[in-house]
């Protein structure tokens, strides 16, 4: 009898020792999904960021190539103007932009005679026409950012290069999955955010967006998080219904916290070029547009891009994507970016 008892009371113990080895990995399961601070994997911590000079190499030697052909010594000053023209357009700079440069250069092109001289021109009228918007004010808890764009231009992944960022700053994130109609990506965004160390919110596929970007708020101020992105479902600008769903989810937000959302970044994908523009228009029209982040800029020879986007639609670029590991997003710089495209090759 004793020996049976003895044999219950082992079973008891190693079920018991079982239970409390899986809670303890459960809770540290859940403190990581709620945004403890977590520790980059070792190859991510060890690789050095991408730079933007590694990132404009395609542009920076596609478009000095071109100028040194444009700028001939000797030329008329007019022709080499037009030349020129030609050239910043092909390069993806845009009309617009294009005008404006030439314009403020014709008083001066007599006198700039070689290569370096256009350069040292171009540099300081390129960083008027980049002129940066300046830090966004993220001193508001929590601090609520929604990203747009259309399908394909490196929307999740950029919200999990922003989350890595804010988890660097040792801001507590949470991400909201309000991207229901694609399938796999609240997936995807919740593998994200396990990544970096942020929390995830999200609910069923095909569930309504705007409920998912309100549990995300109430969970935000209940946990005390510092910062909230939103990822919204990728859609054709001229897809008027889903437009119309993206208000809604704006409007969701701002009723919940005043002021909300606190920056709206629309994400545009660089080797597009000009095309990205109408796009981006019809968006900056539907939802007020903030900020930009120009991705896919390692992988492309139309960075010139930036300055279309810049000066057709007068919103600030607020970062650019140079790479896919967490730390390949950098905050935009007018001055870097155009030396970077610059610089002798």
């Amino acid at each position: 009898m004793s020996s049976a008892w003895e044999s219950y009371l082992v079973i008891a113990l190693v079920v018991l020792v079982a239970c409390v080895a899986a809670f303890v990995v459960a809770v540290r399961r859940a403190k990581t999904r709620g945004g403890a601070a977590a520790v980059p994997a070792p190859q991510e911590a060890a690789a050095a960021p991408a730079t933007l000079q590694e990132s404009l190499t395609r542009t920076r030697q596609g478009l000095l190539a071109r100028l040194r052909d444009a700028w001939t010594v000797g030329a008329d000053a007019e022709e080499r103007l037009s030349r020129l023209e030609e050239v910043l357009i092909a390069s993806d700079v845009g009309v617009k932009a294009t005008q404006e440069l030439i314009a403020k250069l014709r008083p001066r092109a007599r006198e700039l005679g070689g290569l370096e001289a256009l350069r040292d021109a171009l540099k300081e009228q390129m960083r008027v026409v980049l002129q940066d918007g300046g830090p966004a004010n993220d001193a508001q808890t929590p601090y609520v950012v929604v990203v747009a764009g259309v399908n394909g231009v490196g929307k999740t992944t950029t919200i999990g290069k922003l989350a890595h960022r804010y988890r660097l700053e040792g801001k507590k994130v949470l991400l909201a999955a309000a991207d229901t109609f694609r399938a796999g990506a609240g997936e995807q965004l919740e593998r994200w955010a396990e990544r970096v160390g942020a929390a995830c919110v999200r609910h069923q596929s095909g569930s309504d967006p705007s409920a998912v970007a309100f549990d995300a708020i109430k969970a935000a101020v209940a946990r005390g998080a510092d910062v909230v992105i939103v990822d919204t479902a990728g859609r054709l600008h001229v897809k008027t219904h889903l437009m119309e769903e993206l208000k809604k989810v704006v409007r969701v937000i701002g009723r919940q916290i005043d002021g909300a959302p606190h920056e709206i970044l629309l994400v545009i994908d660089a080797t597009t070029g000009q095309n990205a523009i109408n796009q981006a228009r019809v968006f900056c029209e539907a939802v007020p547009v903030t900020g930009i982040v120009l991705t896919k800029l390692d992988g492309t020879a139309k960075g010139g891009a930036v300055f279309a986007v810049r000066s057709e639609l007068a919103v600030p670029i607020r970062y650019v994507g140079l790479g896919e590991r967490p730390g390949d997003l950098a905050p935009f710089n007018a001055d870097a970016f155009v030396d970077a495209l610059l610089m002798p090759v």
